[in-house]
């Protein structure tokens, strides 16, 4: 029999104490934000239908998606019949993002606001290669706006995103802007046949991944002539020049409707907390296929890939709703938050663990123990009592490898008299104080 391995299955991962702490302050300063913004929460299932989820994505992500085998009965009776395929077997799935269950659910109630604001803080699964900051069950924190193409729109979930990160203590991020329209039209002036169009917006969502030679051997091996990268590169270059934005929405070609879009979406964005992190960057592609218009990444110093991203997907809830629904939405990595605020030192001192052992003498019972703990506790203390009664030696220096920095000692003379002993196993002072003071005590020497 083979031994059983204890790690969590390849991209997964389990979260001790101080993790715990570090992801619930960054999601409270998420929640916090969005809704001061005036999104509201939405939570959906962890498993949709399959045919809610292929064909949303594009091929690149229906490959990742996780599905979900039959009932056990179902199954068994499917590989009998020796007929079955694997995707015969699946009729659901694993939730790959947020934004698709999310147009599911705008076309399912009809009670839903015209202009529907909502934010999403869950996990969501995708079947790909871990790597660092990259993992297979992840956490996206989500805000979207539904039922309108203006452009305010989008400049509130990039401005969202933004007072997120600052108030995070993120200074030097960008959020890169494109619109597909624009790309689309450079895609074009490359000489890149329509057909091909989609999978080079995708190869070319992995520029900074692979770099120029990556994007040029890939899209060769897909069909794509040297020359129409070389010349698909070219003009990417030549649109990274000061004032070649502006130059595209003042002409009259493919690009300006595109270029005209990301220069209002500026001017609107100018004295919100996402104007100095605005940069057009005309390489960024964002591989999904249900982009429509302005699209969004949020890149950071020294870090490989981006920490979030979005756009406008004006067709993907018109799918399901058999009318037309304009949205937009812009999605945070939690992974890739935490990751670089810990490489950082972003993290606030924060409370893990008790503050307060309480020990007891051997004279002591333990249902003493736990009165005292309540009373202390009621102060808004977080206290552990030590379950047994060894030496004191031994209890403080547990109090010590649990990280607590006080210990309450109690014994017969300490509950006679009410209080407790109180010792800063910092400084090691030390002093009997009655139980309802011990709180007090404490904050003045935190």
């Amino acid at each position: 029999m083979s031994e059983i391995s204890t790690k969590p299955p390849s991209g997964m991962r389990d979260f001790l104490a101080a993790d715990v702490a570090r992801r619930r302050h960054v999601l409270a300063v998420v929640q916090r934000v969005y809704e001061s913004f005036g999104f509201v929460p939405l939570e959906t299932p962890t498993i949709e239908n399959l045919t809610t989820l292929l064909g949303k994505y594009g091929p690149e992500g229906d490959q990742l998606l996780y599905r979900i085998l039959h009932r056990r009965e179902k199954l068994q009776r499917a590989l009998a019949a020796g007929n079955a395929t694997e995707l015969e077997l699946s009729d659901e799935g694993l939730r790959y993002d947020l934004t698709v269950p999310l147009a599911r659910v705008v076309a399912n109630y009809r009670d839903l606001p015209a202009f529907y604001k909502r934010y999403a803080i869950q996990p969501v699964w995708r079947a790909d290669r871990p790597a660092k900051g990259r993992f297979r069950e992840f956490f996206q924190c989500d805000v979207d706006i539904t039922g309108t193409k203006c452009l305010l729109a989008d400049a509130e979930v990039c401005a969202a995103v933004a007072q997120v990160l600052r108030e995070l203590g993120f200074t030097d991020f960008r959020i890169l802007l494109n619109h597909r329209e624009l790309l689309r039209a450079l895609v074009a002036e490359a000489g890149i046949a329509p057909e091909s169009e989609g999978l080079a917006l995708v190869v070319l969502d992995k520029l900074d991944k692979v770099g120029v030679d990556g994007v040029r051997k890939e899209l060769g091996e897909k069909g794509v002539p040297v020359e129409r990268t070389d010349a698909l590169l070219a003009v990417l270059d030549r649109c990274k020049q000061p004032g070649a934005l502006a130059a595209m929405a003042a002409g009259g070609g493919p690009a300006a409707p595109g270029a005209q879009a990301l220069v209002e979406l500026l001017a609107i964005a100018a004295d919100g907390p996402a104007a100095a992190h605005l940069t057009f960057d005309p390489t960024l592609a964002r591989g999904l296929s249900y982009y429509t218009g302005p699209i969004f990444e949020v890149a950071c110093a020294g870090l490989a890939g981006s920490m979030g991203g979005g756009g406008r997907y004006d067709n993907l809830i018109g799918m399901f709703k058999k009318q037309p629904v304009p949205a937009v939405g812009f999605s945070l990595g939690l992974e890739r938050v935490l990751l670089v605020m810990e490489e950082r030192g972003l993290f606030p001192p924060l409370g893990v663990g008790p503050q307060v052992l309480l020990c007891r003498m051997a004279d002591v019972s333990a249902a003493a123990a736990v009165k005292v703990a309540t009373a202390l506790r009621a102060q808004g203390l977080r206290v552990e009592v030590f379950a047994d009664t060894p030496p004191m030696g031994k209890q403080l220096t547990y109090a010590n490898t649990l990280g607590a920095p006080f210990a309450a000692i109690l014994g017969a003379v300490e509950m006679a008299a009410a209080t407790v002993t109180l010792k800063d196993l910092a400084k090691g002072e030390q002093a009997a104080v009655a139980i309802a003071d011990a709180a007090a005590w404490i904050a003045a020497r935190s």
